[in-house]
């Protein structure tokens, strides 16, 4: 496993045996580079996957909510509208919920 580091000036993490000359978000120099400890390299490396997953229910929580916004424009009849809307509700509840945790996954650093 390579060596992580992350920028103290944005949070920018770096995968390599060395720090980057400068950070490739910010221009930062390679001494505000700071080395990741095995463990918080591994919370990182670990919830990769589910930060990806949480993403993509974001995404999916998006073309839902338009599926949804369709079925209410169509109109069909008032059963059916009020289960679009429901539904686009309640997909909103889930894309918060996503976000909220990679939110909580930037804060301990597992990002």
């Amino acid at each position: 496993m390579k060596s992580l580091w992350k920028c103290s000036v944005c949070g920018f993490v770096h995968e390599g045996d060395d720090a980057p000359d400068k950070c490739p978000k910010c221009d930062a120099s390679k001494d505000k580079f700071v080395q990741l400890s095995g463990e918080d390299a591994e919370k990182i490396y670990k919830s990769d996957r589910t930060n990806d997953i949480h993403m993509e229910i974001v995404e999916l929580s998006g073309r839902i909510a338009r599926l949804c916004e369709e079925g209410i424009k169509l109109d069909l009849d008032p059963a059916c509208v009020e289960l679009f809307k429901r539904a686009k509700n309640e997909i909103w509840v889930i894309k918060q919920r996503s976000k909220a945790e990679m939110e909580t996954h930037m804060k301990k650093g597992k990002w």
